[in-house]
């Protein structure tokens, strides 16, 4: 019974690694493949995320007529496919094909697994700590999209560990057993709110590394700090720890309370408090784990394992409309940091309820998640987190040349969290159409969405340019604008924006380049966000009044997704101001959608004192958008 035990923990967590790897993958190519750039209504996009994990009601009914053993291995067989397939897959629809198929697959084998795993606890947590650090020590950049003879043996690898496990512990579960502990259905409803709270809050690397930056950034700004990955140390432990050790019946109700502490923290706390939101989230998940674990009772051979089974899908069901209502905000407009905080609060409810199970019956020691050994997997999570922050840093440094410049190369970019029009994660083709640019301003910045794929994007492209980042948030402390600069920057201040209905957030972020010797230049990075069929001119009339006084009469540029066009209201509110068009030798300069450009909407606008040369806008495909670039000259001195 012991070995069986273990068999089935490490099968559970081997299948969650490889299940998260292909939700990373499904949940944005939702977005950027069947959304087709927020051109397809939010509520169609939801219909087809969600109608996967309902299909996958229909599992436990054919776990019960063609047994766990039989189901289990096949679904692996498709979901190692499928998730092996992706690395290899161009993108476009064969990618979200893909990722569906594993995805329902992933779901399946979950069903499977429950029906006959007694104790989901030690493999989730062990799974998703492992995903967790996995996820760290590629700096947030998952193997899927590496598309290398590495990523290639870790994930055959990964996923053959997988299959073996599930092919032995079918035969193992398999056979006739008089005393066999009922699959815990309160442990496996908890699997998918654990999935959303930790990939979205607690166990998050990027997540971690966004609430470092803020420590180091200014007025509401975040920067690039030491040690990034450094919350992540603490949070595995907590976690772990919380979700294997016993809790005494006196500090039952610490565990639920931390965790939506945590969640709340997250939603409506200030950034520079994130850092405590993944301390209190981890360590709250963890402990609610192990009191849900509790309960399990003897059953007689044979009995249906089809109510844990529908517990385990049920469970991935509320992932998944949770999430959906959470992201869904951002285009329909309502409020959603009450999100974490409802799951916090139901799965505290269901820890609790479990908590009271077992004080009618306590399991064997043995048969607890106590018998693995806590302390120990603390110690190695924090030294794998702690070697993560130590590889990845970033240990970006912005150094002043000899002597100011006299030209400045300037970059606008709406990257578009990272996905270009195939729906694939390519820093590569960001890094390529960025090029030798001195000054970047990115739009549509993702540091740990969820939705996204939990990357922090800014950071991996950051490093890769070797550029030192300023980050201002808009949408929520994960999503906003940023100014990269190969000089140092002063006086990050950022401005948020009247919403006028729009349904996403925006802001004015400042920053002042210092070129050395008394040389300034003042640059503010914005995206408009006007309310559908509008044209943004109160927002751009807010950027402009915040960006001249900013300036102060310094040089100034004013760059971004502006989501206007030359003439338009809100085109002639920022010349009104006293700027300059710097695109303007160069119009007509199309840069929306970037495989067919019809609408010039990104834009480059600046003081008169600097003159503007070669303009352009980069042709690619790494996001929706163009980039455009143009070379200042910077005043006489």
């Amino acid at each position: 019974m012991l070995s069986q035990r273990r068999l089935g923990t490490a099968t559970l967590a081997l299948g969650l690694v490889v299940l998260t790897d292909v939700l990373r993958v499904f949940l944005p190519s939702v977005i950027t493949i069947f959304g087709q750039a927020a051109s397809t209504p939010a509520e169609l996009l939801g219909a087809f995320a969600v109608g996967w994990f309902v299909l996958a009601l229909v599992a436990p009914a054919l776990v019960a007529r063609v047994g766990s053993a039989t189901v289990g291995v096949a679904a692996v067989l498709v979901l190692g496919a499928a998730r092996l397939s992706l690395t290899a897959a161009p993108g476009g629809r064969a990618q979200l094909w893909l990722a569906s198929a594993g995805l329902l697959a992933g779901l399946v084998w979950l069903a499977a697994t429950a029906a006959r795993v007694a104790y989901p606890v030690p493999g989730l947590v062990l799974g998703m700590t492992a995903s967790a650090l996995g996820h760290a020590l590629l700096g947030t950049y998952d193997l899927v999209w590496w598309q290398r003879w590495p990523a290639w043996v870790a994930s055959v690898t990964v996923v053959a560990a997988l299959l073996a496990a599930e092919t032995v512990s079918g035969r193992v579960a398999a056979r006739p057993v008089d005393d066999r502990p009922s699959p815990n259905r309160r442990g496996w409803l908890l699997v998918g709110p654990a999935l959303l709270l930790g990939n979205m809050v607690a166990l998050s690397p990027a997540v971690a590394i966004s609430a470092m930056s803020y420590w180091y950034g200014e007025a509401g700004t975040a920067a690039p700090p030491p040690f990034a990955l450094a919350p992540l140390g603490a949070a595995a432990p907590l976690f772990l720890l919380g979700a294997l050790t016993p809790w005494h019946p006196r500090w039952r109700a610490l565990p639920p309370v931390l965790l939506v502490a945590g969640a709340l923290l997250f939603g409506y706390g200030p950034p520079t408090l994130l850092t405590v939101a993944i301390l209190a989230g981890a360590a709250g998940l963890g402990g609610c784990l192990a009191l849900a674990s509790g309960g399990a009772t003897p059953q007689p051979t044979g009995r249906s394992g089809t109510g844990p089974a529908y517990a385990a899908v049920g469970g991935m069901l509320v992932f998944a409309v949770a999430a959906l209502v959470y992201y869904a905000a951002y285009d329909l407009g309502y409020p959603n940091q009450w999100v974490p905080a409802v799951v916090a609060a139901l799965t505290g409810v269901v820890a609790m309820r479990g908590a009271a199970a077992s004080d009618g019956h306590r399991p064997p020691r043995a048969d607890r998640s106590s018998e693995l050994p806590p302390w120990r997997l603390a110690v190695l999570a924090a030294v794998v987190a702690l070697a993560a922050a130590w590889l990845h840093g970033p240990w970006l440094v912005a150094s002043n040349r000899p002597g100011p410049p006299e030209r400045v190369r300037v970059v606008a970019y709406n990257i578009r969290m990272g996905f270009g029009l195939d729906g694939r994660f390519d820093l590569t083709a960001l890094d390529r159409m960025v090029g030798r640019a001195d000054v970047v301003v990115l739009s549509e910045v993702d540091r740990g969405w969820l939705l996204n794929g939990g990357h922090d994007t800014l950071g991996l492209l950051a490093a890769r340019l070797g550029m030192p980042y300023v980050f201002a948030p808009a949408a929520d402390p994960l999503w906003g604008d940023a100014v990269l600069s190969r000089w140092p920057v002063q006086r990050a201040r950022t401005r948020a924006l009247p919403a006028v209905g729009a349904p996403t957030g925006a802001q004015a972020l400042g920053v002042t380049v210092d070129f050395s010797a008394g040389v300034r230049l003042a640059v503010v990075s914005t995206h408009l966000q006007p309310p559908p069929g509008a044209d943004p001119v109160v927002q751009a009339r807010a950027v402009a009044d915040f960006a001249t006084g900013y300036a102060d009469g310094a040089p100034l540029v004013v760059a971004g997704d502006l989501n206007t066009e030359p003439g338009d209201p809100a085109f002639t509110a920022f010349t009104d101001a006293g700027l300059v068009d710097a695109l303007a030798a160069a119009r007509p300069l199309p840069t929306s959608p970037a495989d067919d450009p019809r609408e010039q909407i990104d834009h480059v606008l600046v003081s008169p004192d600097l003159v503007a040369a070669d303009a352009v806008a980069v042709p690619g495909t790494a996001s929706d958008h163009l980039p455009v670039a143009v070379t200042l000259t910077l005043p006489d001195r």
